[in-house]
């Protein structure tokens, strides 16, 4: 099923995958990234890297699901399991054919701000394998079968995922704390919606998002600058100037409130939302360092030692900054079993009011600086894929390409106590709250 993400991952692909588990990028090696624009004008950053004969391109178009008509909600997530369904002069079938021939794999996505595209390639095919990535992206086809085929997949999910009590409690939930804007409607759409889709909203879709003024490209692999400036022309050179985005509000997520969803579970499933702190904002990197102390550090968290090590009322529970284009927050979730939901909750608010009121503490401090400067080559750039695509999000954001040369400067800028003004501005807010499970006597609302 291609819901949400679409894969063509042919014989030759998957030989193109063996090869990838076997050689990796070496994490702790340097990223030197450059900045390469092509005679039209476009822009990628490049690695370049010729341990394996292989090439990743990763690129992102802004909009997203946020951009779905109204009624027309899930656009973004059927056409992106479009795109590998024909074009240009090939149908579906002799598309993937192709594909398959080019020995690539080619991969779409959609999340709520941006469309994402991305192929890995072998270096002496790579002219074969971005000439299908042109036509997917310039002359995708929507022909009705495909078109059929993809939606009753994704109603078929649908279908399935609303006997999971967990889909109508995320359906409440965003409904309660983002209202009637866009970041409220399910990524996929609902089945009602879907069938008023036709390939003429899709073409115009197409047309609307996928354009090169607000394109990012990472590229990294066996390829160099100058051959890479011709093909971002030909790859991208065909589409339009300028998107016709629909304009998106800035939102803050309503907090303050406790949204129950009762059902006879073995587990009850805990959600809080905090205030969050915007990419750019100075408290960004204070934010982080703080979060990570309080339960993004998994295994050495406060949250972790409080609720798992001393408790033993969960397996996991993890905190985390939440950065949307539109919105931010800071969340904590975890599941404990039946008739412990008010319990780990009374905890986590304990937890989190330590935090608020007193901050971390020095030792603290320099313990999660460390793991986040050391762990970080490992958690992102350890193959070419994940470096291509970890390039991406820092353009979409804004970041400067200079950026892994000044992050630990940033995390080892964090003081105590900017990390204590700002666990104090952010903890100190009554959170929003979902509870996911069977009913307890006790109301977990008030603890």
């Amino acid at each position: 099923m291609r819901n949400h993400a679409a894969t063509h991952i042919g014989s030759a692909a998957k030989a193109l995958s063996l090869l990838l588990l076997i050689v990796s990028f070496p994490a702790q090696a340097a990223v030197k990234i450059q900045e390469v624009t092509s005679p039209g004008g476009i822009t990628a950053w490049l690695v370049e890297d010729y341990s394996v004969p292989i090439v990743s391109l990763r690129f992102s178009f802004a909009g997203g699901e946020t951009q779905d008509p109204p009624g027309k909600e899930g656009m973004a997530n059927l056409i992106t399991g479009l795109f590998d369904e024909g074009a240009g002069d090939l149908d579906s079938d002799a598309f993937q054919t192709r594909l398959d021939d080019a020995g690539a794999e080619m991969r779409f996505n959609a999340s709520r701000d941006n469309i994402y595209g991305a192929m890995r390639m072998l270096a002496d095919q790579k002219d074969e394998a971005l000439e299908l990535m042109r036509l997917a992206i310039t002359q995708p086809r929507f022909d009705q079968a495909p078109v059929d085929r993809i939606r009753n997949q994704i109603i078929s999910g649908i279908q399935s995922q609303a006997k999971d009590p967990q889909t109508e409690a995320t359906r409440r939930w965003l409904k309660a704390i983002y209202g009637d804007h866009p970041y409220s409607r399910p990524d996929e759409g609902t089945e009602e919606s879907l069938k008023t889709i036709t390939a003429d909203d899709l073409r115009a879709f197409h047309k609307a998002l996928l354009a090169r003024e607000q394109l990012h490209v990472a590229v990294v692999g066996a390829i160099d600058a100058e051959t890479l400036k011709r093909d971002l022309d030909k790859l991208f050179g065909g589409l339009p100037e300028k998107p016709a985005l629909t304009p998106v509000a800035d939102i803050a997520p309503k907090l303050g409130q406790v949204v129950r969803y009762d059902y006879p579970l073995p587990q009850t499933g805990l959600h809080l939302t905090y205030p969050g702190v915007a990419r750019k904002d100075a408290d960004f990197f204070p934010a982080v360092v703080m979060n990570h102390i309080l339960g993004g550090g998994s295994f050495t968290s406060r949250l972790f030692k409080e609720v798992r090590e001393k408790r033993g009322l969960t397996y996991g529970i993890d905190s985390s900054i939440v950065n949307y284009e539109h919105a931010n927050a800071l969340t904590v979730g975890t599941s404990t079993r039946a008739g412990k939901g008010s319990e780990t909750l009374g905890i986590i608010r304990e937890v989190v009011k330590e935090m608020a009121e007193n901050g971390p503490t020095e030792q603290e401090l320099a313990a999660a600086k460390k793991y986040m400067i050391g762990a970080y080559a490992i958690n992102n750039l350890d193959s070419s894929s994940s470096i291509a695509s970890t390039l991406v999000e820092l353009q979409n954001v804004g970041l400067g390409a200079d950026y892994f040369e000044r992050r630990a400067d940033f995390i080892n800028a964090v003081t105590v106590d900017q990390a204590k003004a700002v666990a104090k501005k952010l903890l100190s807010v009554e959170p929003a709250v979902l509870i996911v499970g069977p009913a307890e006597d006790k109301g977990e609302a008030g603890n």
